[in-house]
């Protein structure tokens, strides 16, 4: 069992979760994940690892309660126990002493790019950051964000806070403006498309972590498969992080957009007290 020894209300709907886990801790990287069961009747889903702190054994989650699964985990409480966590999974990203380097993270993949920010500008990289959120109200780690890196930019889709637009604006003034050596990009399947479709032209090295459907995250059951360069892979074992320029992100949509009746339906049997034929 893993003890949640931290929660904290981050936004609206968002939060974040620090476990014991002492084993994974030791292990975690820059850019890996974990899977997650919260009971015996759970189902098994993947999470960032947001952040680690080896001397004190957790790992740090944010998560955005959208599903049936995050939802229930929203419930948890600081002494209430986990019983699954499986991990790190994934590749740990590729840090090196790049030059200037652009790191994105649009609403909840602020998280997952957080870790990532930190170790670039640990290894000597000028970092620039950049994150968005749909509102003010929205926005997470940017005090975090601004401490990992050199310079930080935000923006917000309803012009509430910062620059009034999306990522993609920032990031082609920054393009137009300055030499960039390599992009990091993390947020919702959309976003990261956006941004592949805007740093193309440039021919600026863009990572992208893809967030698909996953289902027991070591590359047996092939759910998480998508299409890089015309090759199929798999994003738990060959990720998650890839060249953004080769993702098929159309079929990546398709595919991540394939239960959400099934999902909704569970939503609202979580709302009803389990009737699943109830409206929400």
């Amino acid at each position: 069992m893993y003890k949640v020894v931290k929660k904290e209300v981050l936004a609206p709907g968002i939060k974040l979760f620090e476990v014991e886990a002492p084993r994974i801790a030791a292990k975690a990287e820059p850019g890996q994940f974990f899977m997650l069961r919260l009971d015996e009747q759970g189902e098994r889903i993947p999470l960032t690892i947001a952040d680690f702190d080896r001397e004190k054994g957790t790992i740090a989650t944010i998560i955005q309660e959208v599903g049936f699964t995050s939802a229930h985990m929203g419930q948890l409480e600081e002494g209430d126990e986990i019983l699954d966590i499986v991990g790190p999974l994934g590749h740990a990203s590729e840090v090196e002493k790049f030059g200037t380097v652009l790191c994105v993270g649009g609403g909840l993949g602020v998280a997952p790019v957080f870790p990532i920010t930190r170790a670039l500008k640990e290894a000597g990289n000028e970092v620039i950051a950049i994150i968005g959120a749909r509102t003010k109200e929205l926005l997470i780690w940017e005090e975090e964000m601004k401490a990992a890196s050199h310079e930080i930019m935000v923006t917000t889709d309803d012009g509430s806070y910062g620059h009034k637009g999306f990522v993609t604006d920032l990031i082609k003034k920054v393009l137009d403006e300055r030499k960039i050596d390599c992009i990091w990009a993390i947020g919702p399947m959309p976003m990261m498309k956006a941004v592949a479709g805007t740093t193309k032209p440039y021919g600026v090295k863009t990572i992208v972590s893809l967030n698909p459907i996953m289902v027991d995250g070591t590359g047996m059951c092939g759910a998480c498969r998508v299409d890089i360069g015309g090759e199929t892979k798999f994003a738990c074992v060959d990720g998650p992080e890839f060249d953004a320029h080769l993702v098929d992100f159309n079929l990546a949509l398709r595919r991540l957009a394939m239960y959400k009746d099934e999902e909704a339906r569970a939503v609202a049997a979580q709302c009803c007290g389990g009737n699943d034929t109830c409206q929400k």
